[in-house]
C-alpha cells in the first residue's frame, strides 16, 4: 500500500502499511510483518444533527386527489415579442389550437395550446416583450 522511512533513535527502519482495517494495520517492517493496533482519535463534527420528530399515524387513509381548478400556465417558449393574440377570457380551446403569434429570433412562432381546456387569462397583449418562461396565457 504505502511505503514509509522511520528514524528511530538513530536507526532507519523501511515500513510498509499492508493493510489498514479499522484500527489495526498491518505493517512490515524491514521484511518482518506486525499486526498493530492504532489509536485514533474520534473527530468531532461541526455540523449540528437534526432529529425529526415522527409524524404522527394517519390509520392508513388514504388521501384522494381532488380537482380544483387551478389555472394551467401557458409560458413563453424562447424571450421575444407578442404580435397577435387569438383568444380572450372564457374561450373553448382544442388541444393544437393557436393561441397567440410572438416574434423570436426574427420569426413568427405561433403558440398552440398543449390540451383543451378554457382560458381563464391573458396576462400579455400585443406589443409586449416576453422573457423565456414569462406566463403569457393560463388556462382551466
Amino acid at each position: 500500500m504505502k511505503q514509509f522511512k522511520f528514524t528511530i533513535s538513530g536507526n532507519t527502519y523501511d515500513v510498509e502499511i499492508k493493510q489498514f482495517d479499522d484500527n489495526v494495520a498491518r505493517i512490515e517492517v524491514n521484511g518482518t510483518t506486525y499486526d498493530v493496533e492504532v489509536h485514533l482519535e474520534k473527530k468531532k463534527t461541526k455540523t449540528p444533527t437534526i432529529v425529526r420528530s415522527e409524524l404522527p399515524k394517519t390509520g392508513g387513509e388514504k388521501i384522494e386527489k381532488k380537482e380544483t381548478g387551478s389555472a394551467i400556465p401557458v409560458v413563453a417558449p424562447l424571450p421575444g415579442s407578442i404580435i397577435e393574440i387569438f383568444v380572450k377570457p372564457g374561450d373553448i380551446v382544442k388541444k393544437g389550437d393557436k393561441l397567440l403569434m410572438m416574434e423570436a429570433m426574427k420569426m413568427e412562432n405561433h403558440v398552440l395550446a398543449e390540451k383543451d381546456g378554457t382560458v381563464e387569462s391573458v396576462k400579455v397583449s400585443a406589443g409586449d416583450n416576453v422573457l423565456q418562461g414569462d406566463v403569457l396565457i393560463e388556462m382551466v
